[in-house]
């Protein structure tokens, strides 16, 4: 399965367990994920584990004694920041016949109340215009 057909069947629940990784400083196990976040079930994160591992959206660090048994230890594959960029990009392209880039662009510069960083936010983006129109 693509990627993005992966995200058109992507729960809470999905993003609940890579928020644990992400915001974890090292792999974790199925069950210190379950510590870590107590509205989950062991076996709800086993299952989306499998289909988080199926689509490449985590790895396998490495396999480490859980007490008495070994477990697999869990990192994520791809970064908050990349999975956001990601999830945006393809839920753009199911409306983007209807919906300019630059009231895309328009929308998310409005929602940046910091001025400082409003004013870097339209640098980077004159800077990346300017570099697509010389590959034109």
């Amino acid at each position: 399965m693509s990627p993005l057909k992966a995200f058109q069947k992507f729960t809470n629940r999905d993003l609940d367990i890579l928020s644990v990784l992400w915001n974890s400083p090292e792999p974790l196990t199925a069950t210190q994920i379950v510590e870590t976040n107590p509205t989950l079930n062991m076996n709800t994160v086993q299952a989306i584990l499998r289909k988080l591992l199926k689509n490449q959206f985590i790895e396998v660090s490495d396999i480490v004694y859980s007490g008495t048994v070994l477990a697999r230890r869990y990192k994520p594959a791809i970064s908050g920041k990349e999975f956001a960029l990601y999830k945006l990009t393809s839920e753009y392209k199911q409306f983007g016949k209807d919906l300019p880039k630059s009231s895309l662009m328009a929308t998310l510069l409005e929602e940046e109340s910091d001025k400082e960083r409003l004013r870097q936010d339209i640098d980077q983006m004159k800077k990346v215009l300017e570099d697509m129109e010389k590959e034109l």
